[in-house]
């Protein structure tokens, strides 16, 4: 619980109002507002709430300034390189890093949660052939409700807690074999022998025919991906998670809610959108020409993957992200792919750059994994897909915390009013 200790002074009106002030642990002061409507009949102006604290939380912390990322006060770069996805989901649902014994049981409930039920496919073959891997996840998820009635009781703790477990022992199943609904190929069941990433690019990449082996670099990055990706805060698709949850719709939805704002092209869609802008750059010569245009105010063009809206400095991710990068791309070859070495010399410009380093406009993480993805086999249908999986943990994190908090309260946000006023209905033939 955050500290009051002080009181900002607003005047209105003729009339002087104190507001209490919340001191967190980390980052700026709080000025607390709730009782400001009752007391003053106004209300504050704060379009995207991006200077609206909407929550107490205990999970991730951000200093855009420093580029910080911490998960329960742990440094993401440090999680990134020495833990791995599953210990990092156990983190952020309890609170702390599991012992050896605790890591163990939970990887093991979460690995025999991974198989759908059985009646599921039919809800995947009720798509059209063509459908977007993401409008599959966000009806499957939301379907969950209908095969597991037994974890959808908010009220419920242990309810709560089955939810948690099955909806990120089975995330990876719902992208895989959304991904091979959409490529005609038949679904793959999960194999308790592999772990969390090394599983879910076999459901991707296996065939009936041939064995698959996943290779132990490949899965390291996956991983990485994952681990990066956990939670970041109170971003668009987390808020909708926790608006949803304010209802008390069951957890199910509530996820489903989360996927479907991710979905959105200025959330989930950045590594595509990197990508895509290495395809039209084309060729490693071309790059001084977009590096030009990236500096004319007067071009809409942008680099994308290159800053970031909340890190005003680097992005504590990309370091981690670039290792992994130079691993895959060490492994599975440049050479022949025109897109990885454009990939390759833009960032190795760009970073030398007086402009770039001037603005801070460092390659961030959206860069990488987009290189990543692209270098493993993924086509860019699949990137925010694999976001949702890896988000997930995040998403259920904030619910669960959410539903625990004794000031929760159903989302309503108010709006300065700028339509018509109070007038009377005319009869039509009167008008």
């Amino acid at each position: 619980m955050a500290e009051t200790t002080k009181t900002a002074k607003l005047s209105f009106d003729g009339k002087d109002y104190d507001l209490p002030m919340m001191s967190p642990t980390a980052g700026p002061d709080v000025v607390d507002i709730r009782k400001l409507y009752g007391q003053a009949d106004i209300f504050t102006y704060d379009p995207g709430f991006t200077s609206t604290a909407s929550c107490e939380s205990t999970i991730t912390f951000i200093d855009g300034d420093k580029g910080e990322l911490l998960h329960r006060g742990y440094p993401i770069d440090q999680l990134a390189e020495k833990s791995h996805f599953l210990e990092v989901c156990y983190l952020l649902l309890y609170g702390e890093l599991p012992s050896a014994e605790q890591l163990e049981d939970f990887e093991g409930r979460v690995t025999k949660h991974t198989m759908l039920h059985e009646q599921m496919q039919y809800f995947f073959r009720g798509f059209r052939r063509d459908a977007h891997p993401m409008a599959t996840m966000v009806g499957v998820v939301g379907a969950m409700s209908a095969f597991y009635h037994d974890s959808t009781d908010i009220a419920d703790p242990w309810q709560r807690e089955v939810a948690s477990i099955r909806l990120i022992a089975k995330m990876p199943t719902i992208a895989a074999w959304a991904y091979k609904y959409s490529i005609g190929q038949p679904f793959v069941y999960p194999r308790n022998d592999l772990d969390y990433a090394a599983n879910f690019l076999h459901m991707c990449f296996a065939v009936p025919a041939e064995t698959y082996e996943v290779n132990p670099i490949v899965a390291r990055a996956m991983d990485r991906i994952f681990t990066l990706h956990a939670d970041h805060e109170q971003n668009a698709s987390t808020s909708t998670v926790r608006l949803a949850s304010s209802s008390g719709a069951n957890p199910f939805a509530c996820i489903a809610a989360g996927i479907a704002c991710l979905w959105g092209p200025a959330h989930g869609g950045a590594n595509q959108a990197a990508l895509e802008m290495l395809r039209e750059i084309g060729s490693p010569n071309r790059i001084p020409e977009f590096i030009e245009r990236a500096k004319d105010k007067n071009d809409p063009f942008r680099l994308m993957g290159f800053g970031h809206r909340v890190y005003k400095n680097f992005d504590p991710r990309a370091k981690v992200m670039k290792q992994s990068a130079d691993e895959v791309l060490d492994l599975l070859g440049i050479e022949n792919n025109p897109t990885l070495q454009v990939a390759k010399q833009l960032e190795e410009i760009a970073v030398k750059d007086d402009y770039f380093i001037e603005k801070k406009l460092y390659p961030n993480v959206d860069f990488y994994s987009g290189i990543i993805l692209d270098a493993i086999g993924f086509p860019t249908s699949m990137f925010t897909p694999i976001f949702a999986v890896a988000r997930t943990v995040g998403w259920i994190s904030q619910w669960k915390e959410m539903i625990a908090d004794p000031a929760m309260k159903i989302g309503r946000p108010r709006q300065l009013y700028v339509g018509a006023t109070r007038r009377d209905y005319v009869d039509v033939e009167d008008r």
